[in-house]
């Protein structure tokens, strides 16, 4: 029998080698850091909450100065875009043809006084018949009335300002005719100092404010809920607050809102009628309320808002949160979240639900911001 020694080396050599292997212990792989990410304690606070709504401002009084007499315009006495008083003279009409006409009502009136004495000494004696007495008596009060109507005529020919404010441009010049039954107005009026701001607020907002006041959820902030805060339409807040001063009583059927009216000082006349604003409405306090920064919350592909939370342990728990407004650069939540939780607000795209993190505590929120936001 022939040996291969050769070939049988060949099957040692490999088996010695794989057992040299199996006998060697493997290294063990260094532990990841748990990532570093920055979070936030939650505490609870009373909240003023208010409503940011668009409005226009309107003149607190406005008035459309009109004729009251035929006649041409002789003088204009005011000067366009001015402050005019109450009782002013602006138009002078002219008075020729109503000064003859109250001239002969005057002369009318004496003649008629004259007849009705005498013939009352005569009714006395029985000298004409009750009759006749009483016909110049009635044409003796007529007389009065016409002088009357006469003297208002006259006096209007004088156009007189019905309101203070500040008057429009002129749209009749010195010459012009005008009527007493005339539709164009010869100038207006608009009393700015006060100023009107008119905001309109969905019907189902205002059941909402009163649903959770009637729950005790929110609380009436006393004399500061009437007060308004506006913001001009270049974005610049206006130094003056206003008033809540009336709410309409019936809902607009075409857009489901309701009209409310507050009242604002303009002494420079900065609203004029007309401008876009947006005015701020203090609504109530809600206590107990629970504020997180907009960093800290995110949503999911479905549109539902998430948050991380780490717990004692320092993991990472996603939570599905129900957040209600904005207040400044916070979310207030309605639910999801509660006073101590500690929510990741830097770093969120390093965390994953379940994972071990290293919270620190968080430098991307402006506390002194968070502390003006929530402050009532």
């Amino acid at each position: 029998m022939k040996i291969r020694p050769v070939r049988s080396l060949g099957y040692v050599l490999p088996l010695s080698v794989l057992l040299l292997v199996a006998c060697k212990e493997p290294e063990q792989a260094p532990l990841a850091k748990p990532p570093e990410v920055g979070v936030i304690t939650l505490k609870a606070k009373s909240v003023l909450l208010s409503n940011d709504l668009p409005g226009r401002t309107s003149a607190f009084r406005a008035a459309e100065v009109r004729p009251q007499v035929s006649g041409i315009i002789q003088k204009r006495l005011f000067n366009e875009g001015a402050v005019v008083k109450q009782g002013q003279q602006l138009y002078q009409i002219d008075p020729s043809t109503y000064q003859a006409a109250y001239d002969k009502a005057k002369a009318n009136l004496d003649t008629t006084r004259n007849l009705a004495e005498r013939y009352k000494r005569l009714v006395e004696s029985r000298a004409i018949s009750r009759q006749q007495f009483d016909d110049a008596d009635a044409n003796y009060r007529q007389a009065q009335a016409d002088l009357k109507m006469a003297q208002i005529n006259l006096e209007y020919t004088k156009v007189l300002a019905p309101i203070d404010g500040r008057i429009s441009r002129s749209a009749v010049t010195e010459g012009a005719l005008v009527s007493s039954n005339q539709s164009e107005a010869l100038a207006s009026i608009n009393q700015l100092d006060p100023i009107y701001v008119d905001v309109t607020q969905a019907s189902t907002e205002m059941l909402r404010l009163r649903r959770e006041v009637a729950s005790g959820q929110l609380s009436m902030a006393g004399p500061d809920q009437v007060k308004v805060q506006l913001t001009l339409e270049d974005g610049t807040p206006y130094s003056q607050p206003g008033a809540l001063k009336f709410t309409e009583v019936t809902v607009d059927p075409g857009t489901g809102a309701v009209t409310m009216r507050a009242a604002f000082p303009n002494p420079e006349n900065v609203l004029l009628p007309g401008m876009f604003v947006r005015a701020s409405l203090a609504e109530g306090v809600r206590d107990n309320a629970i504020l997180v920064p907009q960093q800290g919350v995110t949503r999911d592909l479905k549109g539902q808002a998430t948050a991380f939370v780490v717990g004692e342990d320092n993991k990472a728990e996603l939570r599905d949160i129900k957040v209600m407004r904005t207040i400044g650069n916070q979310w207030l939540v309605e639910s999801g979240l509660s006073a101590g939780d500690r929510v990741v607000t830097e770093g969120v795209q390093r965390v994953k639900a379940g994972a071990v993190v290293s919270p620190v505590p968080a430098t991307n929120i402006d506390a002194s911001s968070v502390m003006a936001a929530s402050a009532p």
